[in-house]
């Protein structure tokens, strides 16, 4: 009899570290997460520390492990999915520590917006490698955290070894081996992985960045994700509580890997009309077609960051949950509804649906820390309109409404932006936090009037990381690897009794940006 193999996801968050142990169908048979450590010591500052994060990963990784009741022999690959953080080096290869503290918090985080003056330098200069950005340079990319540290704290940027992205790092850290993702270059580097591109060295002239590709130990060539990466050490094997038979995968970005757990399976000549929703604190938008397309205001085209053959654009939201969150913090009366808010308020809000617009005079700009697309501004700011005098109880309930359902007008326009540059998305694939509410997975489809396809897998994020792993013994094929998976989906339709209230409360919504998304 053969036996088992089995494959880990390793997911790492912006606030924990997470691990699926999967078999080669994709049935997820244990799972383990541990917190992560945030450091904010300015306003737009947001760190993160190499050193606590190993230990979350090593954490996670044996509770999953053991959860599965597997030996630890039998786990046969790994990969990553990771934030889009910038990891910090010496030139010892020790974490680089921006601010003091015994965490040495070495990470700019993914949401760090201190760059915000050097990605508009970047965006100035009209450069090449902005046909690969939606037309704009984001300060969440990796150039413009790499400009501030060489404007503002020289004495690092030149004790800099090593930077590269969370998930990379992760990879050299558990091998030895330094190769980097197309997905994490392409997206966040401005490396273009298309034959005789690479580095634009003359859009690095102009930022004048031309030393970053020696100084971060930059590669001229970018790895497949899927691709094997290598064995484990002996140290992050003993560590992580595997053996050195586990082979490491080239990974990717954490909402591409959750595109690839929920939208790998659908990938063919029709995948212009598929979007894959990934919703959580924050939310990404990723389609994928064999062609190429520049979309205003969207990031991409990105060549190979999904998989070999298609080419990803990525809308995006920075606050999404983070921003429900954080109405429910701001009014009192937020605590009246338990440990478990947002499931609350999605039942009464249910209720309230079904005899009408809960709150139709009253919207919310949820771009509280800038709106990543389709405007591509990190300028613009939050604003709730219509407030009236009623009970904090009930004010709450309605700001809350405003924000939910303008966070699904947010997917819509970025849909919309999409369709008129080469797309024709009909059909949404949800994953992530937001899938778990029935508010949220309602008003996705009538908010937007997709039909919404709801994955059965219980962590797609896990499941998308752990599909590179499995790829990497498979000869790299991640399509064929998805293909294959064991989870089923439901169909959610839009209800087209809400189309009316839904295109009101839009048309509101559209008027609080000033005619900028006409």
């Amino acid at each position: 009899m053969t036996e088992t193999h089995y494959s880990l996801g390793v997911d790492i968050g912006t606030g924990s570290a997470r691990v699926g142990v999967f078999d080669d169908r994709g049935e997820l048979l244990g799972e383990a997460k541990a917190p992560i450590a945030i450091h904010r010591p300015l306003e737009h500052h947001v760190e993160q520390s190499t050193t606590d994060i190993w230990r979350a990963v090593c954490d996670a990784t044996r509770r999953a492990v053991d959860q599965a009741g597997i030996e630890p022999a039998r786990v046969k690959g790994l990969s990553v999915s990771a934030t889009c953080s910038l990891v910090l080096l010496d030139r010892q290869h020790e974490p680089l520590a921006l601010s003091p503290g015994d965490e040495r918090w070495n990470i700019i985080v993914w949401m760090d917006h201190r760059a915000t003056a050097e990605a508009a330098i970047c965006t100035a200069t009209g450069a090449a490698p902005l046909a690969n950005l939606g037309g704009v340079m984001s300060p969440e990319m990796q150039m413009p955290k790499l400009m501030w540290l060489k404007r503002n704290r020289p004495a690092l940027y030149d004790s800099i070894g090593y930077a590269g992205d969370l998930g990379d790092w992760l990879g050299y850290h558990c091998t030895g081996i330094d190769r980097r993702s197309v997905c994490t270059l392409a997206c966040k580097w401005t490396f273009d992985p298309r034959p005789n591109r690479g580095w634009d060295r003359e859009f690095l002239a102009q930022i004048d960045m031309t030393d970053v590709l020696e100084r971060a130990a930059l590669p001229d060539r970018a790895a497949a994700v899927g691709e094997p990466l290598g064995r484990l050490t002996e140290a992050a094997a003993a560590e992580l509580g595997l053996t050195t038979d586990c082979l490491f995968a080239v990974g990717m970005i954490d909402a591409y890997a959750g595109a690839m757990g929920t939208l790998g399976r659908s990938l063919d000549a029709h995948s212009a009309h598929r979007l894959a929703v990934i919703a959580g604190t924050s939310t990404c938008h990723i389609g994928a077609q064999p062609e190429r397309r520049e979309v205003p205001g969207v990031w991409g085209p990105y060549p190979g960051a999904l998989c070999d053959g298609f080419t990803a654009n990525e809308g995006g939201q920075s606050l999404t949950g983070a921003l429900l969150d954080h109405i429910v913090a701001l009014f009192g009366a937020g605590r009246e509804f338990g440990d478990d808010p947002h499931g609350a308020l999605s039942d009464l809000l249910l209720d309230r649906l079904a005899e009408g617009d809960p709150a139709p005079d009253l919207h919310v700009r949820p771009d509280f820390i800038g709106n990543r697309s389709p405007l591509a501004d990190p300028e613009i700011r939050g604003a709730i309109v219509g407030l009236t005098l009623e009970s904090p109880r009930e004010t709450f309930i309605k700001v809350y409404w405003a924000a939910v359902t303008a966070l699904v007008y947010g997917t819509r326009a970025i849909i919309e932006r999409m369709n008129a540059n080469g797309y024709a998305i009909d059909t949404l694939h949800l994953s992530g936090g937001h899938n778990r509410s029935p508010l949220l997975r309602k008003l996705y489809a009538d908010g937007t009037d997709c039909r919404v396809v709801l994955s059965e897998a219980p962590e797609p994020v896990l499941l998308g990381a752990a599909v590179a792993a499995m790829a990497s013994r498979r000869d790299g094929d991640l399509l064929a690897v998805a293909r294959k998976l064991a989870p089923n989906e439901g169909v959610l339709e839009p209800d087209a009794a809400a189309r009316e209230l839904h295109e009101r409360r839009y048309a509101a919504f559209r008027d609080l940006f000033g005619g900028r998304l006409d």
